[in-house]
Formats: structure tokens, sequence, C-alpha cells
């Protein structure tokens, strides 16, 4: 049962790390990385949601307002700046700055109350009893916060979507100034309706009708339009209006950190001003209030570093996680559990499926031979039988043996010669093969796991009295070359002080070194766990160019704590060092 356990683990494990090396999202790139840590061994049903990156944006295109007054067709020009977020994967917020001018023209003319005409208010007093054709020019500028709602990244049979459609509605504050051409220098426009042909009811009627009153009219937007009154303003000048936005668009992905975007949004206010006229008589306003329309073209640039934010979450498949574990659960072996010949071995692994009832096993289900007499250690007699001698039948060995008080001196002489050699410092103590620790990103503090491998240090300098050790600190490639000096340094030292600490090594007989990045074990890492090599101390037996190295520039620096905040990866990538 147990040796079933143990294969059930060997198969989890192989299949486990297949699928980790395919891991774009590492625990640090998380918000919680505990939580994404605990869902990759399984021990939490959801990944943990990724830090994802801020979306900057510029936008340009097309203004008119549509509403009493024949807008300029193409017209006016809009331009502005956005900042978005994502709180999930199909909603973000975004906030945004517009400003935009238009203008317009009416081929119908209007005129004063005197003749029943919808110019009331005081700044059209010149055309009480006459008629003018409305002109304006109109600046407009907004802030708002707006939702963006997209659903073109949730898919079933694709890892991601270079195209996303969305709509966003939103609400902020809004200004206008309209001015009017009201006046042919100081004095009002005289006899326009004589002055203007073409048929007020056809397409080409019309464009005369423009064209004569252009050529008329001096384009100088020299009047204030009316505003609406008893409404909160900024100094008692600049008119302030609540404003609703309402857009949709289709964004295409260029890469990693831009997306372009073609939009269409609408601008509601309660402002029936935007182009200066707002009654048709003197006794009947119009009922509907003017709205802004942009046509536009967006950038956006996504901030942050790529080892350390992903894209924006709206450009990211939520259903990426679900998808692979699914995949990678199929390109598993059907687990069966069958064992032919009972030796604990099931024969998925079982490289021997017909081993004698009984017979001793090894892990491959291979029968044992444990002394490599030829005889099975089931048929063998003596298992064990000592190397070099004949072995009859049974698999014992035939001829003189060594007894046990030879063996203990002939171990006793041994020792004894090599103690003699490391004591006068002869090439065998230099033999040895120490081994190298690793380290946590940015952090200079001794993994748990590495306490072995420094206990072996200590343990052949001590029976080597006369040998000098080296200890190099080494980094990955991430950060600038100074602060990675500094922290090899510190590496290095930790170390030194673990041994001298904790097993009373003399400092003198330990050499601190430091590389920085220089000398990677992997060359041009990418991945998480190739960088880990990376992270590490070496230790070696002193070589005669090798010196003591002071502290660099920076290598007090209380970062290396062990602190991991900040740091992304893929697999492991992250922003340490």
């Amino acid at each position: 049962m147990v040796r079933k356990l143990f294969t059930l683990s060997i198969l989890f494990l192989i299949g486990y790390s297949s699928y980790a090396q395919e891991l774009m999202i590492s625990d640090d790139m998380t918000v919680d990385p505990d939580q994404n840590k605990e869902w990759r061994t399984g021990k939490n049903p959801y990944s943990a949601k990724p830090k994802n990156a801020w979306e900057l944006g510029i936008h340009a295109g097309h203004f008119f307002i549509d509403g009493d007054v024949d807008p300029k067709q193409p017209g006016g020009f809009g331009l502005g700046l956005h900042i978005r977020k994502a709180i999930h994967y199909s909603f973000s917020l975004r906030g945004d700055l517009f400003y935009g001018q238009t203008k317009g023209l009416d081929p119908q003319a209007w005129s004063g109350p005197a003749r029943g005409g919808g110019l009331v208010y005081p700044e059209f007093s010149a055309y009480n009893n006459a008629a003018w054709f409305p002109s304006y020019k109109t600046s407009y500028f907004y802030g708002a916060l707006q939702g963006v709602l997209n659903i073109g990244n949730i898919l079933f049979h694709k890892p991601s979507n270079k195209w996303n459609w969305y709509t966003a509605v939103g609400i902020g504050l809004d200004n206008n100034n309209t001015k009017l051409d009201l006046l042919n220098g100081t004095a009002p426009y005289s006899n326009l309706e004589g002055s203007v042909a073409g048929n007020l009811n056809t397409k080409a009627g019309r464009k005369e009708r423009k064209a004569d009153i252009k050529a008329i009219y001096d384009g100088d937007y020299e009047s204030d339009a009316p505003k609406k009154v008893g409404i909160f303003r900024l100094g008692d000048e600049t008119n302030i209006h609540a404003v609703f936005t309402g857009s949709m668009g289709i964004a295409r992905k260029i890469n990693k950190k831009i997306n372009i975007a073609l939009e269409h949004q609408v601008m509601l206010t309660d402002n029936d001003l935007l182009d200066g006229i707002t009654f048709r008589t003197a006794l009947d306003q119009t009922n509907q209030n003017d709205i802004g329309h942009y046509t536009n073209l967006r950038l956006g640039i996504n901030l942050g570093s790529s080892d350390k934010v992903t894209e924006p979450l709206y450009w990211l498949n939520p259903l990426d996680a679900a998808m692979q574990d699914v995949a990678e659960l199929k390109q598993r072996p059907v687990l069966d559990l069958t064992d032919s010949d009972g030796d604990g071995i099931i024969d998925m692994l079982d490289q021997e499926k017909d081993s004698p009832a009984g017979a001793i096993v090894d892990t491959r289900g291979v029968t044992m031979d444990s002394d490599g007499d030829g005889l099975a250690d089931y048929k063998d007699k003596e298992p064990f039988s000592p190397p070099g001698f004949n072995v009859d039948a049974e698999g014992i060995a035939q001829g003189a043996r060594m007894s046990e008080a030879d063996v203990i001196k002939l171990m006793d002489s041994r020792a004894a010669k090599w103690c003699e050699d490391c004591k006068k410092g002869m090439s065998e103590c230099g033999k040895w093969f120490l081994p190298m620790i690793h380290y946590d990103v940015n952090s200079s503090k001794l993994k748990p796991e590495f306490y072995g491998h420094l206990h072996h240090v200590a343990s052949v300098m001590k029976m080597c009295p006369n040998t000098c050790v080296t200890v190099v600190g080494h980094t990955d490639d991430r950060s600038s070359n100074q602060f990675n000096e500094g922290l090899s340094y510190r590496r290095a030292q930790t170390a030194i002080d673990y041994l001298v600490s904790n097993y009373g090594i003399d400092r003198s007989r330990l050499k601190l070194m430091y590389d920085g990045e220089e000398m990677p074990l992997i060359k041009s890492s990418r991945r998480g766990q190739e960088r880990y090599m990376n992270r590490r101390v070496e230790f070696r037996v002193c070589n005669p160019e090798d010196a003591e190295m002071g502290a660099p520039a920076g290598a007090t620096s209380t970062t290396g704590s062990g602190s991991r905040s900040g740091s992304v990866i893929r697999g492991d990538k992250n922003s340490g060092f």
C-alpha cells in the first residue's frame, strides 16, 4: 500500500511539474500570493486575482452638437485623456477628460418676439422685429467617471482575444462657452431674408442658402449666447451642468502594452443652449436638450513593467486557469492500479510484471540482487556476500574472509592516515565537494532547507583545520549592478556569520567575495527556476588569487531582508535579484 501511494505521488508531481512550466502568472504576480500558492497545490479552489496594469489613454476625433441649429458636417474636433483600471475581468472604471469645439449654421431664419419668433433672450434684442440665421461656435469641456463593461475576453475556444467590444456609461460635470455671430461689426445684420436664395425644403437649396449666409456673415463670433438662469456657476460666470455620458466602442490589441479603439460617445446634459437657441416661438420652448456627439480614436498604453503586473484584466481570459487545468488533466495517463504480480508496484511502472511470488523488488518492480552475485535475494542465502569472492549455488561466498577485528583495524588505519593528511594541509582536504545555497528574491536571509548544506561546509572545515574556504555571493540579472553587488555581498556575509556563530569557525579561514550578476550559472535566463539558480552563494577551497573583498556602496541597505512585496514572475519571474 505504501509503495502504491508513493507511485501515485510521483505521477502527480510529474503532471504538476509539466503544468507549472506553462504558468503565465506566478504567485507573486497576484494580490494574494498565499492563496495562489494554495490554488496551485490544490488546497484552494480559486486562484488569486492578478496584479494588473493601469491604462493611460489619449483620444481625438470628430465632435458636433445635435440641437436646434444645423451642425457643421464635417465639423468640430475633440481631444482628451483617460485613465482606466480594471475592477474585474468584465468591468473597469475610467476617468475621462474631454475638450472640443464645433460650429453650426441654420439655413432657416429665426425671428424675435415682435414677429412671434423664439429669439426671446435679451441677447437677441436687435432682432426683435427682424430675422437672423443662427450661427454659433461652441467650446465644450467635461470631466467624467465612467463604468466600462466588456465581455469579449470571456473565451471558451482560445486563450486570448485581440478584439474587444465594450460599452460605457458615466456621470460628470461639463462647461460650455457658446459664442454667436450676431453682429456685422457692431451693428446687426439687415435684410437677411431678402439676401438669401435657395429652397429650404431641398438639400441643394439648403446648401445654397448656407453659402449665401456665409458670404454675408463676417465670421466673427463676437456675442455671448444666452445661458440658463438660476443654476450653479463658478464665480457667477462659468456655467456648470451635470452630464451623463454613454459610449460604445471596439478595441484592438496591438501588443501587451498598446491597444487602439474606435468609440462613439454621446453627452447628455440638462442644457438646451449649447447651440445658443432654445425657443421655437416666443411661447414654445424646444422639447429636447442639445446632445453632444463624439466619434473618436483612442490609444491606450498599459503602465508598469510586464515582469510585475499583467495586462489589464479586460484583455485576460478569466477561464484560462480552469481551461489549463482541464487540458493538463486530459494529458495525464489513465491511472490503472493493476498489480499483476502482487509485488507492490503497479503495472504502469513495473519493469518486471511477472516477478516471482514473495520476491523482494526495487522501486521499478525488478527482482533485487543486493550483492550482485547473479542470484536473486529471494533465492540467496547470503544476500549481502562480500565483494571479490566466488559464491556457491546458494549464494554463499567461498574462501577466507576478513574477521570483524581485521575490518576494524583496516578502517582505523585508513582514518588515521586521512586525518594526518588533513592536519598537514595535504591535497586530499582540497578535493571535497562543497555545496552551494540559494536565496529568495531580493533577500539575503538564509533558507532553513540549506542549513544542512552549511553543516556540511562546517564539518569539512573542522576535519581540515588548515583549509581556507572562499564564500562567493551572486544575484540574478535584474535591478542595477550597484544594487546587485550590495545584495551579493550581504548574502555571502550571512553565510559566513552563520558558520562563525553556530560552528565556531575562525573568521580568518573564510574569505568573502561577491560577483553580483556577473557570473550566472544560467545565462540569459527568463524563467523563475533558472533565475533562482543564479541567486546563490558558492563555497570553494581558497585559490591563491582569492582575496577578501570589502563592502560595496549600498551593502548595508535594508532592502534584502526577505521582503517580496511588488515582485512578480512568470513561473517565478519576480522583479527580484
